[in-house]
This record gives structure tokens, sequence and C-alpha cells, in this order.
């Protein structure tokens, strides 16, 4: 009966320091999770001076004054002039062979064509390969033939003498005078190519000119055969010609308000000054003109031009478009605007009524984000349309009616979102520059909302 008085003996709860820190640090964890996964996450960015980067390289057509010359005769032709180089009127150009005994005399020459070329001319064509090796682009290939038939073109150049005096007996000892010789019916740079540009003019811009695949150059070659009123060569007398590039709208506009802008040619790097003219297609776009009045024998051969242009870069504050909000506020004469209150701030006095019907008058303090000559920007947090304003120490009153948009921010520096505005100076895809020290604006290290929809104005934001 003795084991009736056993009791099993129960080990006291032992807690200890260390549990007690882990539970505190459990609970704080698990509300720290609670609320970060509940609450709203504002990203802020701190404002500093920036300029933007803005696509200024553009791919023109060129616009000349340029006028075929058909032949008179059949035949084979062979040029003698210079592709790209000026020739006088009544210069010889080319000739039209009607038996081919020119190219007899041509291929003759051939077999001993080094001999006839002295150290200048080869220097000059050495020069020419140079520069097309240096300036090359596997992406146009095209310009490999089009330069084969300048190297053609100078090697003519410096055994035109002896050709002319070749025809010369050619054509004395045949009475009919078979090779005509043709001459420039005026001063111009001389161009063997034609595409059909040349009876375009800038009111006919449309789209499919800037599509290069659909491109159709058609080159003259030396000793082709020709018929009476084929293409011989085309002239361009004309130092003023331009370059057409698409562009944006507002882009436009703005290299209008320049008038003249500086133009950089990336087949030389040469720069120009050019003159600015918009023009609107049938089609809706808008392109650019630039007019120049000089370079044009650089580029007579081209038809196609790169072209990039230097403008002053707008430097301020860089801000992302994403921190760029619009809101309303109301329009408020200056005059109704009066200081109060001990920390004497901006209010305005509203007119009241009590339920006995009589009427009074209470002043409501009120934030002003900007102004113009007369009227102040005002939140509407406690006005309404419709309110009854009074100017102080007058009978006059205000109903308040006039609503107006700014443009800002949300500055964050004192733990909620105040709006700021911005005056944009320039704008790309990414980034605005604003004006910096603006009243009522921001300044460099100021810290804005990133993401203007993910706060309301005086919202208070929690780190």
């Amino acid at each position: 009966m003795a084991n009736d008085n056993i009791r099993q003996y129960r080990k006291p709860l032992n807690i200890n320091i260390g549990i007690i820190c882990f539970l505190v640090i459990m609970v704080y964890i698990i509300i720290c999770s609670f609320m970060y996964f509940t609450s709203k996450h504002i990203v802020g960015y701190e404002v500093k001076a920036g300029s933007l980067s803005i696509t200024n390289v553009y791919e023109g057509i060129a616009i000349r004054d340029e006028s075929i010359v058909t032949s008179e005769h059949s035949g084979y032709v062979n040029y003698y002039a210079r592709e790209g180089e000026k020739v006088s009127s009544g210069g010889i150009v080319c000739s039209v062979d009607e038996t081919g005994q020119l190219q007899d005399l041509m291929n003759k020459e051939a077999t001993d064509g080094i001999a006839m070329l002295n150290e200048s001319d080869i220097s000059e064509i050495k020069n020419e390969i140079v520069d097309f090796s240096t300036a090359f682009d596997n992406k146009n290939f095209q310009s490999a033939y089009d330069f084969k038939y300048a190297i053609e073109g100078s090697v003519m150049k410096f055994m035109n003498s002896n050709l002319l005096s070749n025809m010369e007996t050619l054509n004395s000892e045949n009475a009919a005078g078979l090779i005509n010789l043709c001459y420039s019916p005026e001063s111009g740079i001389v161009v063997y190519s034609v595409d059909g540009f040349e009876e375009y003019s800038p009111a006919d811009v449309e789209k499919a000119w800037f599509k290069k695949e659909d491109y159709d150059k058609k080159q003259l070659i030396n000793n082709e055969l020709v018929s009476s009123g084929d293409v011989l060569y085309k002239l361009t007398d004309n130092e003023e010609w331009s370059i057409i590039i698409p562009i944006e709208r507002e882009r436009a506009e703005q290299l209008l308000e320049e008038e003249y802008v500086k133009v950089r040619f990336l087949k030389n790097r040469n720069e120009s000054w050019g003159r600015v003219e918009i023009i609107e297609s049938k089609e809706g776009d808008t392109y650019v003109q630039l007019h120049f009045n000089n370079s044009m024998i650089t580029f007579a051969t081209d038809r196609f031009i790169d072209v990039e242009l230097i403008t002053d870069v707008e430097s301020g504050l860089k801000v992302p478009n994403s921190s760029i909000v619009t809101k309303q506020f109301f329009l408020i004469p200056k005059d109704y605007v009066i200081k109060s209150g001990n920390n004497n701030s901006d209010s305005v006095l509203r007119e009241t009524y009590a339920e006995d019907g009589s009427k009074s008058t209470e002043p409501i303090p009120v934030t002003i984000y900007s102004e113009n000559e007369t009227e102040y920007y005002i939140n509407d947090d406690e006005l309404r349309i419709g309110d009854r304003i009074l100017m102080p120490d007058s009978m006059q009153d205000y109903t308040i009616s006039k609503v107006a948009e700014l443009t800002g921010v949300y500055n964050i520096n004192k733990g909620y979102a105040d709006f700021k505005q911005i005056q944009i100076l320039n704008q790309n895809d990414e980034y605005s520059i604003i004006k910096s020290n603006t009243d009522y604006g921001l300044i460099t290290y100021d810290y804005i909302v990133l993401d203007a929809d993910s706060v309301e104005t005086d919202e208070f934001i929690y780190d």
C-alpha cells in the first residue's frame, strides 16, 4: 500500500534569457516580413546634374539641280572627264565611236598604260585607294563598284591628251568622222550614273525614297554600246543643294527654331552649316530639308548621305520620365492670398455660413506650387470649386472656378510626397533634362519618387 503515495516528479519549466531573446527576434522578423509584403514600396531617386544622349545621326537623301545629257549618235561611248569633277562649258566629256576603232586604240595604249602615268598621277590614284579602304563598309558593298568606276575615270583623265590626238588621226583617215566628240552644254560637275531622282523635287518626298533595298542606280559604263537618245552622263551646275532627312515632328520644330544647324558629314567628317526647313509629305510624314551652298562637289556622286546634327546639348537636372506627373491646381488671384497664423503661412479667407444664416470668414491655409504674373497655383485639398474667398480689407470676393495643370515630380526630402513643379528642357525615351534652381522647383541632390504613379500628394513615405 506504500506504493500508492508515489507521485511522478514534474520537471519545472526552465526559461532562460537565450530563449526569450530568440522568441523576441522571431516575432520581430515575422512582423517585419508581414509589413514588408503588405506595405507599399516606394523607391527614391537622387536628382543630379546631367545631359541627354540624343540620337543625332540620320541617313538623308541628296537633292540637286541635275540635268541629263543624252547621245545624238549610236556607238561605243568612251569617257574622258573624271567623274565628280567640274567640266567647263564646251569641254570634252566623252566620245561616241560608231566603228569601234577607238577601243582598239585604247587596248593598244593599255598594254603599257602604266608608262603613261607620271609620279603625280600614281600618287593621286593611291590616295583614292587609301580613302576608299578607310571609309569602306561591308554593309554597303555597292560602294566598291562606285570606286571601280571612279578609278577608271581617273585613269581615263590621265590618258586623255594622247587619246584626243589619236582620235584626230583616226577621223582624218575616215572622211565620215565616225568618232563623235561630245561637249558639255554648260559648266558643271559630271556624274556617270542615273537613279531616277534627277526628276524629283523636295515636294515629292515620300517614305519609299528611303528604302535602300529598292534603290536602283544605273552606272554608265565606259565602252558600252549606246543608241541615239540614250543617257550619256548628267551634270550638276548649281552649288546650292540640300539633304532631306526623316525626323520626328517635335525634333523638327526644335531644329527650325535654331534656323541653322551645324552638320557633320560622316563620309569625310567635314562640317558645314545647313539652313533648316520643314517639309510635310503628302502621306502626312515630317521631314527636314537642310540647305547648303557648299560641299556639293564632294557628294555629287552620292544619293544617300549619313549626317550628324551637331546641336547645343541641353544640360540641367536629369530625372527619369517615370517620376514626372501632371496635376491640377486652382488658379487664384494673388491679391486674395494673405499671410496668417503664428507661422505667417499663406492662407485665403473663405466665406462660410452658420446654421442661423449668418455670414463669416475663416482662414484656410494653402500651399503655393507656382505662379504667373497675376495668379497663384494653389492645392485643392481644402478648397472646392464654387467656394467664395474674400480680398483682405475689401468687399471684393472671388468664386473659385479656374483650374490649370502643372508638370512636376514628388519631392520626398521631408518624408512625404511634396509636389514640385519642373520645366522640361529636353527629353528622350527614358530621361528628361529640367531647369535647375527654379522657384518652386528642384535643386541638385533632392530626392524624388522614382515612380510617380505609386504615391499621392502629401502621402507619407516609410523607409
